[in-house]
């Protein structure tokens, strides 16, 4: 019996200055894509935790994490489920690490550069402009409303 198991993934919005922290992926295609900093659940760790280890990982900043923004269920095209949990971060330290392999570089855009980005192809899933609107249009729970034991 084939078992259906989703991905569970953590993504980070984290925004400063009326700026939004990116990161540029070389997904090997024509060209890079962009994404909030992201990735998948590791055995025994806890949501929260994965979230602040991702962007340590993939954009090399320390953040801490405010508000769960919400569950994002996104399906692809070759038959996979994505179970992301989304976060609100905010910025504490630049700490200068070297970036998780396949991530060109971090960059902090506005809302109307991502948008350019979103027409352009060039996202890495339709839920990344999703959660950016959601945290525009004031989306967010408090931390407890996940519950871990």
């Amino acid at each position: 019996m084939n078992r259906w198991t989703p991905r569970v993934t953590v993504a980070v919005v984290v925004e400063r200055a009326g700026r939004y922290l990116m990161v540029e992926e070389d997904r090997g295609g024509p060209f890079s894509l962009y994404n909030q900093p992201a990735g998948h659940l590791e055995r025994g760790e806890r949501l929260v935790a994965a979230a602040e280890r991702e962007v340590r990982e993939e954009a090399a900043w320390q953040v801490a994490i405010t508000d769960y923004l919400g569950l994002y269920v996104h399906h692809t095209q070759d038959g996979l489920t994505f179970h992301s949990h989304a976060f609100l971060g905010l910025p504490l330290a630049h700490l200068g690490n070297p970036l998780d392999k396949g991530i060109v570089s971090a960059h902090w855009l506005t809302f109307d550069e991502i948008d350019d980005l979103e027409r352009g192809r060039r996202l890495r899933s339709p839920v990344v402009m999703q959660r950016l609107r959601d945290v525009r249009e004031g989306r967010r729970f408090p931390l407890d409303t996940i519950r871990e034991r």
